[in-house]
């Protein structure tokens, strides 16, 4: 994939779809129209009611009746039509005719049941749309994201909890093999995910929500992550490994919803802080319990929350479940203000540095690098300077 050059020297995006290619037969194009249409209107929260009426705030009008008819491939717009949803949608015109779509599926929403639908349906379509454009730079620049390791649990019987315990902490341990990533703290949970062939998503959402993962097309593992985490970096951590184990964990057949949340939960806790490093660090037993300065300072070490390190202590027989659930009680108003602090990072730019790498070797258009980041000219021109130098 690349650029073509044209008879004025110009440059030709071949990842850029326009409205009426001579590829696409006009009534394809009012379906494909369509079904981006209702698409980005979910990807944005409203209602074909809810879209009239922003379109009215741009001083255009069109009404509720057109818009149904737009969606269901009834009409394809004019140019004056597709920039006017383009602005109240806030999306690139080419968004409404790209090509290939993503299936997000086999989701698995641990708030699905308290959050509201129209949410759910922002959340997933938000996601969609940024897998599609990874998906693109990534096919441009040749690149093939590696395959997410599965590790098969189906023959250990749903009943028998201690076994798939002792499962999930072999699981962490393969995938700490794996990835080789020895014994030592986790520098970047996020940046490891993206480097083991995981898209990671931020979304703006209520602290309702945590995230929830599921795969693109039953070949792309995906996770999305609160953009509110980033204020207990801790907690983003345990969750986006959480997820993970969604993922990577092929669990037996009939376990409850609150068994499966369990079993992934313990094998984030062991992929974070494996059993020799906290054994090693505060031994076997441990009746008189923890000292608050050792918590702190494995938490400042390990990058994992005080609640969290408890729990994985008292899973570990190191304390029990008395001492734990005293614990919970006696810091129950301090929870969201544990003391220490984990210092490391948890951002990753890859896609990011995909399209300017694409960018650069001038494999997209200067248009279309912009529509797949998401920014304006000025602000990629910015960026593209600062990564240059």
């Amino acid at each position: 994939m690349g650029t073509t050059s044209r008879a004025n020297g110009g440059m030709v995006d071949k990842s850029d779809h326009f409205a009426f290619s001579v590829n696409v037969h006009p009534s394809d194009t009012k379906l494909l129209f369509g079904e981006r249409l209702r698409r980005g209107r979910l990807m944005r929260g409203l209602s074909l009611r809810g879209l009239a009426s922003r379109i009215g705030e741009f001083g255009t009008a069109i009404s509720h009746a057109a818009l149904q008819k737009y969606e269901k491939g009834l009409m394809g717009p004019d140019s004056g039509v597709l920039l006017t949803l383009s602005r109240a949608l806030n999306l690139d015109p080419g968004y409404f005719f790209r090509s290939s779509p993503v299936k997000l599926d086999r989701i698995e929403f641990r708030k699905l049941t308290k959050f509201p639908l129209r949410e759910v349906n922002r959340l997933r379509e938000e996601v969609t749309d940024y897998i599609e454009r990874y998906r693109q730079v990534e096919a441009i620049l040749e690149i093939r994201p590696a395959a997410l390791m599965q590790i098969d649990l189906r023959n250990v019987s749903p009943n028998e909890g201690a076994a798939l315990c002792a499962a999930a902490e072999k699981a962490a341990r393969q995938i700490r093999a794996a990835w080789k990533l020895g014994e030592t703290p986790l520098t970047n949970v996020h940046e490891l995910l993206e480097e083991h062939g995981v898209k990671v998503k931020m979304v703006d959402a209520a602290e309702s929500f945590n995230g929830f993962c599921g795969w693109a097309d039953d070949r792309t593992p995906v996770i999305t992550l609160a953009k509110w985490l980033d204020q207990d970096l801790p907690r983003k951590r345990l969750t986006a490994l959480h997820e993970l184990g969604h993922l990577v964990l092929n669990l037996p057949s009939g376990i409850s919803h609150k068994a499966k949340e369990s079993y992934c939960y313990r094998f984030a806790g062991a992929l974070l802080l494996p059993a020799d490093g906290l054994l090693n660090r505060v031994g076997s037993k441990r009746p008189d319990g923890i000292s608050l300065r050792e918590r702190v300072g494995i938490k400042e070490d390990w990058g994992i929350s005080i609640a969290a390190l408890m729990r994985r202590s008292a899973d570990l027989g190191i304390i029990t479940q008395s001492q734990l659930k005293s614990f919970h009680v006696q810091n129950s108003s301090t929870r969201k203000n544990e003391p220490g602090l984990w210092q490391g990072s948890e951002r990753a730019d890859r896609y990011e540095q995909l399209v300017f790498r694409a960018a650069a070797q001038e494999l997209v258009t200067r248009s279309k690098a912009t529509e797949l980041l998401g920014i304006t000219a000025r602000e990629f021109d910015q960026q593209f300077a600062a990564e240059a130098i």
